[in-house]
């Protein structure tokens, strides 16, 4: 499960957005206090969301620190709107600014965007489960060594899977993060895992989590 830590004195906000990441499998813990939120253990999280305006002390000086200290994605929130404070964030080290007010399924597709930049960064992505197998000089996947002879939206659909076996994968990951699915919508996702489930055997399976996404398992 992912862990984010979030610094957000609004609370009422703050919840809004932990409830409906947590339907995303997204753990957010949430201080209101900033140097509570600095003390926190800021390693054991995979991204931070930061407030700007917060009691005691700037939230640009909390970015500054966390840059200085660790190596974490640092995503800014806040109703500042001023162009200096934007571009001052990002020159500290943060890596996204969204101003507020904004939906939380936009927060959810900048997290997502992010966590999967600095994964591929930071590590070595799976290319190989089993009986499968990427081989991405020929854009194929091999099933038992063998090419499956998948369309480019299978191979799209199936090479994420492998990839994040054993997580969820949302359906906005997977229709917005590539070309292919730009354009198309839950029904088309729906008939591609139906295609997929029917060229794989039964030891390994493609599991459906109501009201998010996908799993491969």
């Amino acid at each position: 499960m992912v862990q984010i830590l979030m610094i957000e004195d609004d609370i009422e906000f703050a919840t809004l957005l932990t409830n409906y990441l947590n339907g995303y499998n997204i753990n957010v813990t949430n201080y209101a206090d900033p140097y509570l939120g600095l003390s926190a253990g800021i390693e054991k999280y995979d991204l931070l969301i930061l407030d700007l305006t917060l009691p005691g002390i700037d939230g640009l000086d909390v970015c500054q620190e966390v840059c200085e200290k660790y190596d974490i994605p640092i995503i800014i929130s806040s109703a500042r709107s001023d162009l200096s404070d934007k571009v001052l964030g990002l020159k500290l080290g943060a890596d996204d600014y969204l101003p507020k007010p904004y939906e939380p399924q936009e927060l959810y597709a900048r997290i997502q965007s992010l966590l999967r930049r600095y994964n591929k960064l930071n590590t070595e992505p799976k290319n190989s489960i089993d009986k499968l197998e990427i081989d991405k000089s020929r854009q194929v996947i091999l099933w038992q060594k063998e090419d499956m002879n998948l369309t480019p939206a299978e191979y799209e659909v199936l090479q994420l899977l492998i990839k994040n076996r054993g997580n969820t994968i949302s359906k906005e990951q997977i229709l917005y993060d590539s070309d292919i699915f730009q354009e198309s919508n839950d029904n088309s996702l729906f008939v591609i895992m139906s295609r997929l489930r029917k060229k794989l055997d039964s030891s390994i399976t493609i599991k459906s989590v109501r009201g998010i996404g996908y799993r491969l398992s």
